[in-house]
Parts: C-alpha cells; sequence; structure tokens
C-alpha cells in the first residue's frame, strides 16, 4: 500500500532554553528535523508532510523541498490534534507512519520492519525496554501478552510506572482507521491534551490486533528534549559513523575524536588523526592521511594526498600525491594538480595549480593559473585586490618565483622566467629571463640610530 510519512515539528523544546525551534538544532551540523526527513525519505513514501508550529516561517524556509508538504499547528493540543492536522493532506487509502522532528536517529532498518510486522494488523507500534521508564508511556498488555493500550507518565497508577516497556510514540496506521480513530480521542487527562497514542485503545477496543515492534538500540527513539542530550546523541552519530569508516578500511587513531557533519566517503587505506572535522560532502581517495586538527569541507583529495596537521581545505579539488601543510588553507575555487606541495601558512584562494608546483611557506596565492613546475619562495604575494576588483596572475611552467616577491595583477610571468627575491613585478615578465625591481643598496656614513634620554 502507498505509504505517507507524517513527521511532527510543532513543539517549541522549552527545555533547550533557546528562541530557536527545536528541531533546527544540529546535529552532525544538520537541523535534527532534517535527518528525521532524509531517512523518511529513504523509504519512497508517496508523501511526507510536516506538521511545523513554533518559529515555523524560519523551520520551513530552512527546510522546504518540492516533496515537503506542509502543515501550521497554530495551537499545540497534543500529538492527536497534530495528525488530525495533518489529515487533510494524506490519502484516504494506504498507510501512515508518524515520526517526530526530534528523534534523529531512528533508521530505515528500523522502521521497514515495523511496516513488515504491522502487514495484516491497523496499527502498528514501536517499542523499546528501559531500565529507567520514568517520562515515558507505559505499554499496557493482557494476559496473551497483546498490546491493549499506553497510559502516559502523568496519568498512570503506581503499578503501571514499574512496567519497563515504554511508548517512543512511532506509529503506523492504516489511514482509513487512523481516520476513525482520530475523530474519537478525547482531551480529558492530566494534560488536557489529544493524546495520539489512545488510538491504541481504540484499535484493542475494536478486535483490531495492535502490532508491536521492539527497537533494540534505544539511541534509535531517543528524542532531544534539552542540549545535554543533543550533546549525548551528537557522540553516539559521531561513533556510529567512525564504526562504519573503520570497518570500511580507514585508520582512525581515536574514533572518539572524529566529527563528520555531512557525508564522507574514504578509500582504503586511509589514516586520520585525531581532532578532524568532515563538513558537506568530502570524498578522500585510496591512501589519503590527515593528520591532527584538520578541517575539510565540501572537497575531493586524490589518491595518496598528504594533509598535516592544522591544515584548512574547503571547496577545493585536490589530486594526487599532493602535500598540505601544515597550517595551510585552501580557500573556495582552488584546485591542485597531481604531487603539488602547499607548505606552512600558505593560502591558496580561487587558484589552479599545475602539476607539481611548489608553494612553500609563508605564501599568499590568490586569483592565480599557475603552470607546472613551478617554485614560489617564501613570502610571495600575489596583490590581486584593487579595492574594487579581483585581478588575475598568471605564472607559467618552471617559473621560479624568488622569496619576498610581489606580484601586482593583472600580471603574467613567462615560463621558465626568474623573479629575483624582493621584487615587485607590475608588468608582464619575459620567458626564460630574470627579471627584478630592487633600489639601489646604499650605506649612509655617520648615521646614528636615536636613542631615548637616560
Amino acid at each position: 500500500m502507498d505509504l505517507n510519512i507524517v513527521i511532527l515539528a510543532a513543539g517549541k523544546g522549552t527545555r533547550m532554553r533557546s528562541s530557536r525551534a527545536k528541531v533546527l538544532h544540529q546535529l552532525a551540523g544538520r537541523p535534527l528535523l532534517s535527518h528525521v526527513i532524509e531517512t523518511a525519505r529513504s523509504l519512497s513514501p508517496k508523501k511526507i508532510v510536516i506538521v511545523y508550529g513554533h518559529d515555523g516561517d524560519t523551520v520551513k524556509e530552512s527546510l522546504d523541498a518540492p516533496d515537503l508538504e506542509w502543515v501550521l499547528q497554530e495551537n499545540q493540543l497534543g500529538t492527536g490534534h497534530a495528525v488530525r492536522e495533518a489529515l487533510p493532506y494524506l490519502d484516504k487509502e494506504g498507510q501512515v507512519l508518524v515520526l517526530y522532528g526530534d528523534v534523529p536517529l531512528i533508521s530505515k532498518a528500523t522502521l521497514e520492519e515495523l511496516i513488515r510486522t504491522k502487514e495484516g494488523k491497523e496499527l502498528g507500534l514501536l517499542t523499546a525496554e528501559l531500565d529507567d521508564s520514568t517520562g515515558y508511556g507505559r505499554i499496557l498488555r493482557n494476559s496473551n501478552q497483546d498490546i491493549v493500550g499506553i497510559v502516559e507518565e502523568k496519568d498512570a497508577n503506581e503499578g503501571e510506572k514499574k512496567i519497563k516497556e515504554i511508548n517512543t510514540g512511532i506509529m503506523l496506521f492504516d489511514s482509513s482507521a487512523l481516520s476513525n480513530w482520530i475523530s474519537e480521542l478525547k482531551n480529558d487527562n492530566a494534560q488536557g491534551e489529544y493524546y495520539l497514542t489512545d488510538c491504541v485503545r481504540l484499535a484493542a477496543s475494536d478486535d483490531n490486533n495492535v502490532a508491536g515492534v521492539k527497537c533494540s538500540d534505544i539511541h534509535e527513539i531517543s528524542g532531544i528534549n534539552n542540549r545535554v542530550q543533543l550533546a549525548e546523541l551528537e557522540r553516539v552519530y559521531q561513533r556510529q559513523y567512525a564504526i562504519r569508516l573503520m570497518l570500511d578500511g580507514t585508520t582512525l587513531a581515536d574514533p572518539e575524536r572524529i566529527d563528520i557533519r555531512g557525508q564522507l566517503s574514504a578509500g582504503l587505506d586511509c589514516d586520520i588523526d585525531i581532532n578532524c572535522v568532515f563538513e558537506g560532502r568530502v570524498k578522500l581517495g585510496d591512501g589519503v592521511k590527515i593528520g591532527p586538527n584538520v578541517v575539510i569541507i565540501n572537497s575531493i583529495l586524490g589518491d595518496g594526498t598528504l594533509v598535516l596537521a592544522n591544515s584548512v581545505i574547503e571547496n577545493a579539488q585536490i589530486g594526487k600525491d599532493t602535500t598540505i601543510g601544515p597550517f595551510a588553507r585552501i580557500r573556495p575555487e582552488t584546485v591542485l594538480a597531481d604531487k603539488v606541495k602547499v607548505g606552512n601558512f600558505v593560502e591558496i584562494k580561487k587558484s589552479t595549480i599545475e602539476y607539481a608546483s611548489k608553494v612553500n611557506h609563508l605564501s599568499y596565492i590568490g586569483d592565480t593559473k599557475m603552470g607546472s613546475g613551478v617554485n614560489i619562495g617564501a613570502g610571495t604575494i600575489t596583490c590581486n585586490y584593487d579595492g574594487a576588483f579581483k585581478h588575475q596572475t598568471e605564472i607559467g611552467n618552471n617559473a621560479f618565483i624568488g622569496s619576498d616577491t610581489q606580484l601586482v595583477a593583472p600580471v603574467k610571468v613567462g615560463e621558465g622566467a626568474t623573479i629575483g627575491a624582493g621584487s615587485t613585478i607590475t608588468k608582464d615578465t619575459p620567458d626564460d629571463k630574470l627579471t627584478l625591481s630592487r633600489s639601489k643598496q646604499i650605506t649612509i656614513d655617520g648615521w646614528e640610530r636615536p636613542e631615548k634620554d637616560g
């Protein structure tokens, strides 16, 4: 049957102590709600409907996409009320899966098991067992161990509060049955809210068996209500990702000290040292080695490349067997070919550097097209900005740029050209010749260094 998914994301999240909607707080560099939407999409549903409320415009603007439908819950009157608001947007036949925007680690595999187990029933319920079930709705079973209801913490008696099996809130309904049960919900409870969980009691009273699936990984059904829980699930997520990397052939110096805030794919025999951060989409070729404290954002690194400590690479493409760092910064729109060397305290911005060229020390290369076999001396700067516009520098193959040189763009350095140290180059230089610009060195007789009185 066609699957519709409803994601409840209207809550303010008072315990987050924040002006932002709870579902916009980030886990692994993405909003909580983004994780749930991604999992929902993996099930290939016919519709995804998001019920939003607090800070609704910001939530919708942040995550809107063509495959999402948005329903505003102006008054937060409980989960049953939220689903009731979504009903007009759902198919009348098929199945409805209810997920939560603040439960980011629920997996595709667990939801697929729920869908399989529910087959032939009108309601499927995901449960879990906790040593301490305080705060959760308890699962009520009859003598045959059939699920007959859920009692919320504030409505439970002392015996019911001792039950270890809890409701995760994640449910799967037949659409027609859900429509009927929603219309019968009452708010005569301690919270004065319409509980979606009351559908379990209604299903049991109609002699419609409820299919229950126990989730074995408690982290999958853990909701986030405060920043402590957010930090705890962040480490769970990072640990899980680290394990996948290691099983796929990557060595991590310490799997507890890596942060992946997006998607990291790594070839065979990659080595990643401690405290590295990967954001967006990052791809590492075979045999890439990453030193400690490195940040890589939306970049591709070729086979055998070495990135030394404390370097930052952003929106760049790096060739094979290239060396970067330590303390190097590769800025957006940079393309480095194979066997390039970018050394310590070098910044490269929006530049192309061809095969086996070297920028080893304390240099800035911006808006530059550099050929192969070029050697850039320490302290070299491409002066690419005139205060209003950026200009390009071109450096031919096998050029040698002496230390402390300023190349004032727009300017071209010829192939095989040599620039003497300490030069300021404002005009194009010819191929295979030495060009330099220096003041004549003089010594002034009789000059004395000034001294302070006393």
